[in-house]
C-alpha cells in the first residue's frame, strides 16, 4: 500500500533565510537585554520621523485601491475558476476572519485607547466632552477601514492569483504579472522571508498583548503573581494548545474555535450593552459612526505637521505597522478561506462586516469605560490604566454585574483567541516556507507554532510591551514596500483578465454542421442524459474532435498535449512567457430539476437519480454550457472559435 502521508516541504532559501535572521534578532535581544530595548525604541523613532508620511500615504492607497476594485467592473471576477462555489458559509466565514484578524486587539484596547485618548488627546485639553467625541473618533480610525484594507490587499492578491490563475498561494505569486517566472527565483524568495518575518513579529506581538492581558485577569480573579515569568509560563501553556490545534487542522481546529470565539465575544458585547448605560451606547454608537465617515479623509492623511507631537508615532503609526505586519498571515489565511467568492463580494465582506462588528465592540466598551469614568469611576479607572494596561477590561467589568463570572468568560475568551492567532499563523507561516504547499506534516506546523511563542516570550523578557511595538513598526518598514508592488501585479493581472473577456466578446463563425432536424433537437433538449451516456459521449466523439485539433496544431509545430482523465477530457496548448490556451470538457451531475419529473421518458429521475452534462471548461473555469449531442465538427468548430478568441486575447494583451 502507498505512502499517501504527507512529506516535508520545505522551501530552502526562505526557511533557512526567515529563521536565520529571526535567530539573529532573538539572540540579539536575549545576549544584549536593556541595550535590545533601548536600539528597538530608536529604531521605532527613526522610522516615525523619517516614513511616517510614508505609512500614512502607503495605507491611504490601499484603501483606495480596494474601493476602486470593488466598485469596478472587476468585482464580478470570482477568486477561482468561473463556476467555482464558496468553501464556506458566510457566518463561517465571518467568524474565521474575525478571529485571525483582530481578536485579541479589541478585548487588549477595547477599554484601554478609549480612556488614554480621553485623558491625553493628541491636541487639546482632556478630560472634556470633546475630548470623549475625539477619543472615540480616533480609536474608529485606528480599528476600521484602513486595517482591513490592509488585509484585504494581501488576500485580494494571493486568493486571484491562487486560485484563479494556478499559482502558489504565497506572496510571491502577487508579483507574477510584474516579473513573470523570476517569482520562482531570488526576488521571490526575498519578497517570501519578508512575509515570514513580518509575520512572526506580527503575530509575537499580540501575543505578547494577549499573554500579558491573561495575567492580568488571573491575578484579578486568583491573586496570582504579576510578572514576565508568570507570562512566559503562560505563553508556553497556551502555545500547546494552539499546538493542539494546528494537529486537528483548518476545518476541525481553527474554524471550529473561531466560531466558538465569535460566539462568546458577541455574548460578551450583549451582556456589557445590557448592564451598561444601554441608551447611552446606542446613541453615541450612530453618533461615532458617523463622526468616523465625517473625519475619515482628514484622519487619513493627518500628520500632524503644523503641531509636530510623538502621539502618531505610538499611535497610528504603531498601528499600521501593527496591520501591515499581520497582512502577511491574516491575508494568507483569509485568502485560503475565501475560495468561490467574487472580488466585489471579497472586499465587501472584508472591509465592511468586520468593521461593523468592530465600531460596536469600541462603542460597547469605550464608551461604557468613558461614561463610568464620568459618572461613577471618578479618575479610578483612568488610574488603573495608566498604571496597568492589560487590566483595563477587568477593571471596568468590576463596575458591572457578576464580575467574577464576567471576567472569567474574558480570560477564556482571550486565551481562545491566543489560540486562533497562534495556530492559524503557524499554518500561514509554514505554506510560506514550503513555496505555498499545504498539505505539510504534522512536526513542520508545530515546529513553526513552537517558534511563535518563543518569540513573544523572548521579546517580553527583553522588553516587554515597547519592545514588541518597536520591532512592529521597524519590521513592517520594507513589506510596506512589497505590498504597493502586490497592488500593481493585482491590477495588471486584472487588467490581463478585462482584455481576455474583450477577446472573448469577438464574433465567432456559427458551429459547422449540416442542420440538424428540429425534431431531434427537441428530444436532445427534452432528455436528461444518464452517465453512462455522457461518458460514452467523452470517449468518442469529444475525443475524437480535440485529437483532430491536436494533430492539426502539432502539424504547425506546435507543443499540445490531451490528458484524458475519467471524468474529463483536456486539451493544451503551451505558450512560452503568456497564457496556455486551455479547452476541457468535463462530465457534471446534477440533481433531477424539478421540471424533468414531468417527462414519461425520465421517471427514473424521479427515484433521486442525477443527469449529467458535458460542459466546456476554459482555462478561467467553466462556461456554463453543454455540448452533449454535439456532432465531431460542431464541437471541432467551437474548439477553434475558442482558440481564435485567445489569440485575439494574445494579441491585445501584447500591445499594452
Amino acid at each position: 500500500m502507498a505512502d499517501s502521508s504527507p512529506r516535508a516541504v520545505i522551501c530552502k532559501p526562505v526557511f533557512f533565510s526567515s529563521a536565520l535572521i529571526t535567530l539573529l534578532i532573538l539572540i540579539f535581544s536575549i545576549v544584549a537585554g536593556q541595550q535590545a530595548s533601548t536600539v528597538f525604541a530608536e529604531i521605532q523613532n527613526w522610522v516615525a520621523n523619517t516614513f511616517g508620511w510614508f505609512y500614512i500615504l502607503a495605507v491611504a492607497l490601499f484603501l483606495i485601491f480596494m474601493a476602486v476594485l470593488a466598485f469596478s467592473s472587476f468585482g464580478k471576477i470570482k477568486l477561482g475558476p468561473d463556476h467555482a462555489q464558496p468553501d464556506y458559509t458566510s457566518t463561517s466565514w465571518f467568524a474565521m476572519l474575525f478571529a485571525a484578524g483582530m481578536g485579541i486587539g479589541l478585548l487588549f484596547f477595547g477599554v484601554a485607547e478609549p480612556i488614554m485618548h480621553y485623558n491625553s488627546p493628541p491636541v487639546g485639553e482632556g478630560g472634556t466632552t470633546l475630548a470623549a467625541r475625539q477619543a472615540m473618533s480616533i480609536t474608529f480610525f485606528h480599528w476600521g477601514l484602513h486595517a482591513w484594507a490592509i488585509y484585504a490587499v494581501i488576500g485580494l492578491s494571493l486568493a486571484y492569483f491562487s486560485f484563479r490563475h494556478r499559482l502558489p498561494l504565497t506572496i510571491r505569486s502577487a508579483l507574477y504579472p510584474l516579473i513573470g517566472e523570476r517569482i520562482y527565483g531570488p526576488i521571490g524568495h526575498v519578497v517570501d522571508t519578508f512575509a515570514v518575518i513580518g509575520t512572526l513579529f506580527g503575530i509575537a506581538t499580540s501575543l505578547g498583548f494577549g499573554v500579558l492581558q491573561i495575567n492580568a485577569g488571573l491575578t484579578h480573579l486568583t491573586g496570582l503573581p504579576e510578572n514576565v515569568f508568570v507570562q512566559v509560563a503562560l505563553i508556553a501553556v497556551i502555545t500547546l494548545f494552539a499546538t493542539g490545534s494546528v494537529v486537528a487542522g483548518l476545518d476541525a481546529g481553527i474554524k471550529r474555535l473561531s466560531e466558538l470565539n465569535l460566539i462568546l465575544a458577541a455574548a460578551m458585547l450583549l451582556f456589557v450593552l445590557v448592564t451598561g448605560p444601554t441608551l447611552h451606547l446606542l446613541q453615541t454608537f450612530v453618533q461615532n459612526t458617523g463622526a468616523y465617515l465625517d473625519q475619515v479623509v482628514g484622519k487619513t492623511f493627518n500628520l500632524y505637521a503644523y503641531e509636530p507631537t510623538g502621539w502618531i508615532g505610538g499611535w497610528t503609526l504603531f498601528y499600521w505597522g501593527w496591520w501591515i505586519s499581520w497582512s502577511p498571515f491574516v491575508g494568507m489565511f483569509i485568502a485560503r478561506v475565501s475560495r468561490g467568492r467574487t472580488i466585489r463580494e471579497f472586499v465587501g465582506g472584508v472591509l465592511l462586516i468586520p468593521c461593523g462588528f468592530t465600531f460596536l465592540w469600541m462603542t460597547v466598551f469605550g464608551n461604557t469605560a468613558i461614561w463610568l469614568e464620568t459618572h461613577e469611576a471618578g479618575g479610578a479607572l483612568a488610574a488603573t490604566i495608566a498604571e496597568s494596561v492589560p487590566l483595563a477590561l477587568f477593571t471596568l467589568l468590576e463596575y458591572l454585574p457578576w464580575s467574577t463570572f464576567s471576567a472569567t468568560v474574558a480570560v477564556i475568551l482571550i486565551i481562545l483567541f491566543f489560540v486562533t492567532s497562534a495556530d492559524s499563523g503557524s499554518l500561514v507561516v509554514d505554506s510560506l516556507t514550503a513555496g505555498g504547499a499545504t498539505n505539510t506534516p504534522v512536526w513542520q506546523r508545530i515546529f513553526w507554532a513552537v517558534g511563535q511563542g518563543a518569540i513573544a516570550a523572548v521579546l517580553l523578557l527583553s522588553g516587554g510591551l515597547a519592545a514588541l511595538q518597536s520591532a512592529v513598526i521597524a519590521g513592517a518598514l520594507p513589506f510596506v514596500i512589497v505590498m504597493l508592488l502586490i497592488c500593481w501585479g493585482l491590477w495588471r493581472g486584472l487588467r490581463m483578465e478585462g482584455l481576455r473577456e474583450l477577446a472573448h466578446g469577438l464574433p465567432s463563425l456559427p458551429a459547422a454542421s449540416s442542420a440538424i432536424p428540429w425534431q431531434k433537437r427537441l428530444r436532445g433538449i427534452l432528455h436528461y442524459p444518464t452517465e453512462r451516456e455522457v461518458e460514452q459521449f467523452l470517449n468518442t466523439t469529444i475525443a475524437e474532435a480535440l485529437g483532430a485539433v491536436e494533430a492539426e496544431l502539432r502539424s504547425h509545430d506546435l507543443q499540445t498535449r490531451m490528458e484524458v482523465e475519467p471524468q474529463r477530457r483536456r486539451l493544451t496548448v503551451y505558450y512560452e512567457g503568456v497564457p496556455d490556451f486551455i479547452y476541457a470538457v468535463e462530465m457534471t451531475g446534477y440533481a433531477a430539476p424539478r421540471f424533468a419529473l414531468t417527462q414519461p421518458s425520465d421517471l427514473d429521475l424521479a427515484q433521486g437519480r442525477e443527469f449529467y452534462r458535458a460542459e466546456v471548461h476554459l482555462a478561467e473555469g467553466g462556461q456554463q454550457y453543454d455540448v452533449v449531442g454535439w456532432s465531431r465538427d460542431q464541437l471541432i468548430s467551437d474548439i477553434l472559435n475558442q482558440y481564435e478568441k485567445h489569440m485575439h486575447f494574445l494579441h491585445i494583451s501584447s500591445t499594452e
